[in-house]
């Protein structure tokens, strides 16, 4: 059986499992407002998008969900060395092939986002050393995840989900951030999920207390759903076991 795991800071997961794939999520934060037009504590709503969450992974055949617990908008404050080592625990635990999460920019310059895809990095380096101790898990041995990819949305791909959603920006320190399209060059793997769109909508529509922000999606035709969902693009940051300029259709090439 081919393992891999996803390490996501946002709740809105869109993986799905095929009867030969062992998908894990591991989520990096919780909490955030509720986009109802209630207030929310903080705590409930940590509780709330959990269960979102959890339903969405059943709908899409995901078989564990863990959550670091970090808090929503704050998971760049903490500490490196504490997000790394639980991690990489998860990464000995689960022994996955293949990693997926977000890239350098995090997306859209999010800061959460980023601080995800240097954790998840550094604890794909750090999983694979036998030196590095884990002292409140000894028992877990060393693992190399043989390839590591990064989320790598093209333009059009980007044109496609503001216009259906809104466009997506973050204001960090002052400066206004927003999406940064990769270069078609870039993508070294491009997997056709068109036959999904209506399970990934279903497990979108898991999310109720963020469904504002998506209420436009369900006035898309068939044709704008598959253009949004029909595709996903990744870059490979490493793989142990294949290369090459060849666009892969199969994050598992090499491995199968």
């Amino acid at each position: 059986m081919n393992r891999s795991a996803s390490v996501a800071r946002s709740p809105n997961t869109r993986l799905r499992e095929s009867g030969r794939i062992s998908r894990r999520l591991l989520a990096g934060s919780a909490g955030g407002s509720v986009h109802t037009g209630k207030p929310g504590e903080p705590e409930e709503v940590g509780r709330v998008r959990e269960a979102e969450l959890r339903e969405a992974a059943a709908v899409l055949g995901i078989r564990e969900v863990s959550f670091l617990s970090y808090p929503d908008g704050g998971v760049d404050a903490v500490p490196a060395a504490t997000a790394i080592r639980a991690i990489a625990s998860h990464i000995r635990r689960i022994r996955p092939q293949v990693l997926v999460t977000f890239g350098p920019d995090g997306a859209y310059g999010h800061p959460d986002h980023i601080a995800v895809s240097q954790f998840a990095t550094a604890a794909a380096v750090c999983a694979a050393d036998a030196s590095y101790c884990i002292a409140d898990e000894p028992g877990l041995c060393a693992h190399r995840v043989e390839k590591l990819f990064y989320l790598a949305w093209r333009n059009n791909k980007w044109a496609a989900y503001q216009s259906a959603f809104r466009k997506l920006t973050s204001m960090v320190d002052g400066v206004q951030r927003q999406a940064t399209p990769w270069p078609d060059w870039a993508v070294t793997a491009e997997i056709d999920t068109s036959a999904y769109w209506p399970v990934v909508w279903k497990a979108v529509c898991c999310h109720q207390t963020q469904m504002s922000m998506y209420e436009r999606l369900a006035e898309l035709t068939s044709s704008q759903q598959i253009a949004l969902w029909g595709t996903q693009e990744f870059y490979r940051v490493y793989s142990a076991v294949n290369g090459g300029r060849k666009v892969e259709t199969d994050l598992f090439e090499g491995l199968r």
